[in-house]
């Protein structure tokens, strides 16, 4: 993984790209890439890189261009089928001159135009340049791995990894949030690409392509999640049994997890939680890594987050060597800062703070790449909002029945405040809107009320601008025209894929805490094959009854400690509320949600927020607070922290003067590596 940026004039008066701009928007994706950097520079349009090598160390610097043609490129990523790529371009007379990935997809496209895209098996940001043709093309992964934002501002186009890079190459660039974006949040957990939550920044989409040629931008989307449709009863996606669909989808993670360790010319290590998804990915990946596999774990000092036995456990059976790190409540609060300035934007849960000090720790250790086990929960129907969504509409169908509501029971096992615990009020707030079981969106309303209730903290100006849309509504109708014909499970995996999965778990929890230190994370349960074949599945081969990631747990068995594989699903969590409010928190928690502060960053009411600090404050000598208001501390105090970083203030940019590419037309330089 790397940082990628660039700046292209979109009309003949507007200003070329300075050397200066691309230098800083390289420097402020510096830990994104700290090996090299690079720069390309002509009239029309600039490239900066700032590489992590992972694959061919000595070749392959970028940006990098075309040897047969005027093509330039840089690149985020990996592809884990280019070998394979790379040899049918051979046989077609393409020629190459590194061992990288990144010049096979330079090709592929000379090659195949845009549809090498829909060839490619991996996470990738791009932008290729050809400045004959004067075309800029943007592509992004399937499933949003890669972030990539982009901005059109005085004439130029500004598109990065990261908004900050955006922000450093142009101090006229309007720096606001977006009451859009902080809706979505506010509801969501996430902004949905292409929205964001700064004003003027957008979000290329998962799967999709933006070309700018001849002064004009246009945008598709190259590929979607599919499923079977329920009305098509004579086409069974996968015509195999339930013994047959364990065999495959054995076969394809064993080949996936194999590619993501052999792709790679430095040792691959592996998170491991725990859980079912990463034990069994650490397991597979041990067989592939050679003599040496480093394993890394969180542990908690609050033991309610703690799984530290069934961590030990799979790090003995697969023999790794393993590494631990215990966070408490004041790491926690110790390092959220440097988390915000890294996600970008407002979180509502702490637990990507954990998962920042576990890449730190990676990093020490030598490791640039690990596994994870992320992907698996949305391609095998492992949460429990799958499982809530199956109980909710089976007692819609018969709202009067007490048995029905009874099943609601059976969620939620793990949480101390686990909101089915009172019969009465989880039939009261699981029972609202049953009626409408069979509405798109169904399974994900009670998240998203929940979510939404932090709203009543906006201030009064940021209330009315999300009272004038409909966030939810606004998602409902951009669904794919197939998707009323999908079964409610696969309606539900749709949505959580594009929601919730790329816009937080792979980027605030994922690629974000990963990449502030320069790790790339690889997810085998995300290969394109694997989601191909978990979403042809019958939906009772992944969730059984209320048996989730059914076939999953079969290709476990064999070769997991059976106490992982009979465990109940436990999704990862962090101490969130409390974190900040403990003997000597930092002061920085007093000065973000101050009354001053509150006021300037214009997004919620003072008194509001004093409220909820009092509330937290006298929380302190025991019990925990409600899940609303642990969401809500956290979302206000991570919004609070991005104005002051993003907002309020403009910090100088970084330049890298260090270059190992340097190509600059109008000076008719090139200083090669």
């Amino acid at each position: 993984m790397c940082g990628i940026a660039g700046i292209l004039a979109l009309n003949a008066t507007a200003e070329p790209p300075s050397r200066e701009a691309l230098l800083r928007m390289a420097g402020a994706l510096a830990h994104r890439g700290p090996d090299e950097r690079g720069l390309y520079r002509d009239r029309r349009a600039g490239l900066a890189h700032a590489r992590l090598s992972v694959v061919d160390l000595q070749h392959g610097q970028q940006p990098l261009a075309d040897v047969d043609g005027p093509a330039w490129i840089v690149f985020n990523g990996e592809i884990f089928n280019y070998l394979e790529l790379r040899d049918r371009l051979f046989a077609l007379g393409h020629r190459f001159r590194t061992r990288s990935d990144t010049e096979v997809v330079l090709h592929a496209y000379r090659e195949w135009g845009q549809a090498a895209f829909e060839r490619m098996n991996g996470q990738w940001a791009l932008a290729i340049w050809d400045p004959a043709a004067g075309r800029l093309v943007l592509s992004r992964d399937r499933y949003g791995i890669c972030p990539l934002h982009f901005c059109e501002h005085g004439g130029r186009l500004f598109f990065a990894s990261e908004v900050k890079a955006i922000f450093a190459a142009d101090i006229a660039i309007p720096r606001a949030f977006d009451p859009a974006g902080l809706d979505q949040t506010f509801t969501m957990w996430t902004a949905v690409a292409p929205q964001n939550v700064f004003q003027g920044i957008r979000e290329l989409p998962p799967g999709h392509v933006r070309l700018y040629e001849k002064g004009a931008a246009r945008e598709h989307s190259f590929w979607q999640p599919r499923f079977p449709e329920i009305r098509d009863q004579d086409h069974d996606w996968f015509g195999g049994s339930r013994d047959e669909a364990v065999e495959e989808v054995r076969l394809m993670l064993e080949g996936a997890t194999a590619l993501r360790i052999v792709q790679a010319d430095v040792p691959v290590g592996c998170y491991l939680s725990g859980g079912l998804d990463s034990s069994l990915v650490a397991t597979l990946g041990r067989r592939f890594a050679g003599e040496r596999f480093q394993t890394f774990s969180l542990r908690f000092a609050d033991a309610e987050y703690d799984e530290a036995e069934f961590q030990r456990l799979v790090a003995n059976a697969t023999g790794s060597e393993h590494h631990e790190i215990v966070v408490s409540r004041g790491d926690i609060a110790a390092v959220f800062p440097e988390v915000i300035r890294h996600t970008e934007r407002p979180i509502l849960r702490t637990a990507p703070a954990p998962l920042f000090l576990l890449s730190r720790l990676v990093r020490e250790r030598g490791i640039k790449v690990v596994l994870t086990g992320e992907g698996a929960d949305e391609m095998f129907a492992g949460y429990d909002l799958f499982r809530e969504g199956k109980v909710r509409r089976f007692w819609g169908r018969q709202p009067a029945s007490i048995r029905r509501a009874r099943l609601l029971e059976r969620l939620y096992p793990y949480l101390s405040r686990s909101p089915v615990h009172q019969q009465a009020l989880a039939r009261q707030f699981f029972g609202r809107n049953i009626e409408a079981h069979a509405a798109a969106g169904f399974a994900h309303d009670t998240r998203w009320r929940t979510t939404g209730a932090i709203k009543r903290l906006f201030c009064p100006d940021m209330r009315a601008a999300c009272e004038r849309r409909d966030t939810v509504s606004e998602l409902i109708s951009t669904l794919p025209a197939e998707f009323p014909c999908w079964s409610p499970l696969a309606q539900d995996q749709y949505i959580e894929i594009r929601t919730l999965m790329s816009g937080y778990l792979l980027s605030s929890q994922g690629d974000r805490m990963l990449m502030a230190h320069s790790i790339e994370g690889r997810f085998p349960f995300l290969d394109d094959n694997v989601v191909t074949l978990a979403n042809a599945l019958p939906d009772s081969y992944k969730l059984r009854g209320l048996d989730e990631k059914h076939v999953l747990k079969r290709v476990a068995a064999p070769i997991l400690p059976p106490q992982v594989v009979a465990r109940k699903k436990q999704p990862y969590r962090a101490p969130n509320a409390m974190s900040f409010f403990a003997d000597g928190a930092p002061a920085y928690i007093g000065d973000a949600l101050s009354e001053t502060a509150v006021r300037a960053s214009g997004v919620f009411d003072p008194q509001s927020v004093s409220r909820l600090v009092g509330k937290c404050r006298a929380r302190t000598g025991g019990g925990d607070m409600s899940n609303s208001d642990n969401m809500a501390l956290v979302g206000v105090l991570s919004t609070q922290l991005l104005h002051q970083q993003f907002v309020a203030t403009r910090p100088a940019g970084v330049t890298s003067p260090d270059l190992t590419i340097d190509v600059d037309y109008e000076r008719r330089e090139r200083v090669p590596a």
